[in-house]
């Protein structure tokens, strides 16, 4: 009876402790300041039509003179790589001493329902790479794709190799045929034709649900049970709203060019195969012969490891890096890894081919 007794006690001091921090958690997610996202010091230098481009400003005395072009992934928001000052890949390439650009693609409306993969590659990433190399005087841009701006960024060598000095790619996907991880499988069957026909802009909401079943109970249940230890500690609460900011700012996407990403590769895994036409010209990615590091994450459950190794063989470099990393699709950007090891490697692979 006396053991019953302690059991129940102990089990009773535990729930008021939770409760307590519970309460205490209430009052920290009111009051925290979850501020500091995409604030490194930057200007905005060209725009045309949504798609804006901005310079950051350099942190040492003499960046490297070609400078970084960042292509993000359309379906997110690219701060993700400036998400809070102890955690941001861009500042850690800035002090390693690029010179970097990064094009911020807007949120779309209805009129750029018509916007094809063309429009984006030809278009926008074309006349960024322009810009920069008239305001800087120079030949040849370091080009640096992420996730879908990788795809995009491997097209967009294979057809103008002249003005890319490096290529450097992030949890990029290449070989859609592979069946790791749910989104590849699922790829192969999704009907987008469909989604744009009907919302002639895919709504970011609706991105964001398919990718949340991905791993249903992991992001929709299991984050905000994981969180309720760290309730009460302002700091560890500011870094996770920042994440969920980020997650749910959401752009919609331009129906041709979702249609024809998803048919083109998933479907086709035609750049792959050697069979991808933009605009009626042949992409050949063996036309990349410039130094290319590739850079993945071990753990990535949504760009799976086998979707991004075959980059290595597909391209015609003979100057080629695959760095491969302990961590998933986000930890490449936000995590004490990419702070310790990926930044560093994309540093000392630019800085060593000036």
């Amino acid at each position: 009876m006396e053991n019953l007794n302690e059991t129940m006690m102990d089990s009773m001091e535990k729930l008021f402790e939770s409760q307590q921090k519970i309460l205490a958690g209430l009052t920290t997610m009111m009051d925290v300041d979850y501020s500091g996202s995409n604030e490194t010091e930057k200007e905005l230098v060209f725009e045309m039509d949504k798609m804006k481009l901005y310079h950051y400003s350099p942190r040492v005395k003499d960046p490297n003179k070609y400078p970084i072009l960042i292509v993000y992934a359309l379906v997110n928001k690219q701060y993700m790589m400036d998400i809070q000052e102890d955690r941001s890949l861009i500042r850690k390439l800035l002090d390693g001493g690029q010179d970097i650009y990064i094009i911020d693609w807007g949120y779309p409306t209805q009129e750029d329902q018509y916007l094809t993969m063309g429009d984006y590659i030809n278009g926008y990433i074309d006349s960024c790479v322009d810009f920069i190399l008239k305001e800087k005087k120079i030949d040849k841009v370091n080009l640096l794709g992420v996730c879908q701006g990788g795809t995009f960024s491997l097209i967009y060598t294979a057809l103008n190799q002249d003005k890319i000095k490096n290529l450097v790619t992030l949890v990029t996907p290449l070989d859609f045929s592979t069946d790791d991880g749910l989104l590849f499988k699922w790829g192969k069957y999704l009907n987008m034709g469909k989604a744009a026909e009907a919302y002639g802009v895919v709504p970011g909401d609706f991105m964001n649900a398919g990718f949340l079943m991905l791993k249903p109970f992991d992001l929709a249940v299991g984050k905000y049970i994981n969180l309720i230890p760290d309730l009460d500690d302002p700091m560890k609460m500011a870094n996770f709203m920042r994440m969920e900011q980020w997650i749910f700012d959401s752009p919609g996407q331009a129906g041709a060019t979702i249609r024809e990403f998803t048919e083109e590769m998933y479907h086709k895994n035609a750049l792959y195969k050697g069979e991808y036409k933009l605009e009626g010209q042949e992409v050949d990615l063996k036309k990349i012969t410039c130094p290319i590091l590739v850079i993945l994450g071990q753990k990535d459950n949504q760009v799976p490891p086998a979707a991004t190794r075959p980059i290595m063989d597909a391209v015609g470099s003979k100057d080629k890096e695959l760095a491969e990393f302990n961590t998933g699709h986000i930890g490449i950007f936000v995590s004490g890894r990419s702070q310790r090891e990926v930044a560093p490697k994309i540093n000392d692979f630019l800085n060593e081919r000036k």
